[in-house]
């Protein structure tokens, strides 16, 4: 929950705030609320009416929108489920509302979820994206933009499904379930129960979730069997989704989502490895053996996905004072570090580790594009996939403390206070873009630093244009759909790029960024801003207390 602090470079105004209890309205601190105010509103009112598309949001744009995109290029009739597109415009619509008491932002945010209930499948999820151009437009653009994207292999294939990777699905239902809860709208509700169903009709009986709902045709890759049925804990699907049931189990009561729960966290123990690998793999086939996903994701453990895994189990052990789920959690931290890989830049961690060896192994790729590249997995740490990094920094210490800290707490109190034995409904948090950026993009991720969230709400009054939006460099582009590649590799070397050859239309970073629209952006500034406003609201009350 977002927990509202004074920061050094607003000393000034709250000292004037506390020094009197009359604010004078010429005060520099009420001047810049109102600033702050005026270029949220504005800022919204350009997303709002002049770029959404039927309430809905992709990623970046061009000035003149002859470009857009989502993770890749998308057609002008489509929007993006993906965060940060529509259901993170959504979350920013009700923290402004929830600060601002403007329903201006809580209409915003109705538009959103119009477009969303407009776009889920049948089933109850939702696709990476949505089409209104219909399902021939869909098939059009897999056929040619999504299937040109070499490194990006999730859009080679349409299934006409939907899907739990990147928080597709859970963060469109976790949105709905916010906006239901806030005026009781029995239009979203009717949607937020098929998403309630969707994510517990698609859980196996053994507490996973697939990555990919309703199972439909199969499709290989590269002589690869289809891995989108497969058990899966890649790109925190089967946390998100806990974390999903636990905030709707919570805020409603509806003990139909307990079993689910408890089954899901069981999963976790039950894919646990044992000795002498106590690891994760990334997904699982069906008889609860690692399996290979992407023809870059080799049929591996991962230490990075262990070491999630690892903090998954703390807190579930925080939920439910059950010693099972940290039982191992001893000779999984020491397993993780036996593979520790020694580089110039410090100790690392390999993405993928070879089962029964502890190896690490490193993917390379040939070719220039995605009808004549490929991939190939060897032990040479020399030349591997920058967009798929093989080595990871992983804090270890850390982990080791988070645990211990976890083993300390009294297992009476956590058994008596587990919001899994709640007899009480309690409330959603009223913030969730706040506390830390929800954006992954990758034009917001370029420009994400620490040093960015400390920017004055000033400069980010000053910055924005007189269209009134943010013009940001677009460091990430992508080629224009040309046609397919050729089957003759062209010259150069592709083996370290994040794309191929021209044909290629997966996203890239690019020196000669053109200026542009982003959501991501748009998310992480308003966000600076409404912190400010609520520092600002937060001393104004303190004011009035003190006198």
């Amino acid at each position: 929950m977002f927990k509202i602090v004074n920061s050094a470079g607003f000393a000034f105004f709250t000292l004037l705030l506390l020094s009197s209890a009359n604010f004078a309205a010429t005060s520099p601190a009420l001047t810049q609320q109102q600033d702050i105010t005026h270029t949220m509103k504005k800022a919204t009112q350009f997303l709002v009416e002049k770029v959404s598309y039927k309430g809905g949001y992709l990623w970046a744009y061009l000035p003149d929108f002859s470009r857009r995109w989502g993770e890749m290029e998308a057609h002008k009739s489509m929007i993006w489920v993906q965060k940060p597109g529509t259901a993170s415009m959504g979350h920013l619509f009700m923290d402004a509302y929830h600060a601002t008491n403007d329903n201006y932002y809580y209409r915003a945010a109705l538009k959103v979820a119009n477009a969303l209930m407009a776009g889920q499948h049948k089933s109850g999820g939702w696709h990476y994206f949505i089409d209104f151009g219909g399902e021939k437009s869909i098939e059009r653009w897999y056929e040619t933009i999504g299937t040109s994207g070499w490194r990006l292999e999730e859009f080679h294939h349409y299934y006409g499904n939907a899907t739990f990777d990147d928080g597709a699905t859970i963060e469109a239902a976790e949105f709905l379930l916010r906006l239901y809860l806030e005026k009781g709208n029995s239009k979203v509700k009717k949607a937020l129960d098929k998403a309630i169903s969707f994510v517990l009709n698609s859980q196996y009986p053994i507490g996973g979730w697939p990555q990919r709902y309703p199972a439909t045709s199969e499709f290989s890759s590269h002589g690869l069997a289809d891995y989108s049925h497969y058990i899966t804990f890649n790109d925190d699907v089967a946390a998100a989704n806990i974390h999903f049931l636990l905030f709707y189990y919570q805020s409603t009561g509806d003990t139909r989502v307990l079993d689910s729960m408890v089954r899901g966290m069981n999963a976790f123990l039950v894919t646990h490895l044992g000795p002498p690998q106590p690891g994760w793999a990334m997904q699982y086939s069906l008889d609860l053996q690692p399996a290979a996903a992407r023809t870059y994701e080799p049929k591996s453990l991962s230490a990075s996905l262990t070491y999630k895994n690892v903090e998954q189990l703390i807190y579930f052990y925080e939920l439910t004072g059950e010693s099972k789920f940290i039982a191992r959690i001893p000779e999984t931290i020491a397993w993780l570090k036996s593979i520790v890989v020694q580089t110039p830049e410090g100790p690392r961690y390999p993405l993928a580790v070879e089962l029964e060896t502890d190896r690490a192994l490193y993917v390379h790729r040939d070719g220039s594009n995605s009808v004549n590249g490929k991939y190939y997995v060897d032990y040479n740490p020399q030349r591997p996939l920058i967009h798929n990094r093989p080595l990871r920094e992983l804090d270890i210490p850390a982990l080791e403390a988070r645990y211990q800290s976890a083993l300390a707490k009294e297992k009476t109190a956590l058994i008596a206070h587990s919001p899994l034995k709640a007899d009480t409904v309690v409330s959603l948090p009223r913030y969730f873009t706040l506390a830390k950026s929800r954006a992954s993009d990758l034009n917001s991720r370029s420009r994400n630093s620490s040093a960015q969230y400390k920017a004055s709400a000033q400069q980010i009054i000053n910055d924005l244009n007189s269209d009134d939006y943010w013009p940001t460099p677009l460091k990430a582009t992508s080629n224009p759909y040309i046609g397919p590649g050729d089957r003759t590799p062209a010259a150069g070397d592709y083996s370290g790029t994040r794309v191929g050859d021209k044909y290629d239309t997966s996203p890239y970073y690019t020196d000669k960024p053109q200026m542009g629209i982003s959501t991501g952006v748009y998310i992480r500034n308003m966000g600076i801003l409404l912190t400010a406003f609520l520092e600002y609201k937060a001393a104004e009350i303190e004011a009035k207390d003190t006198h």
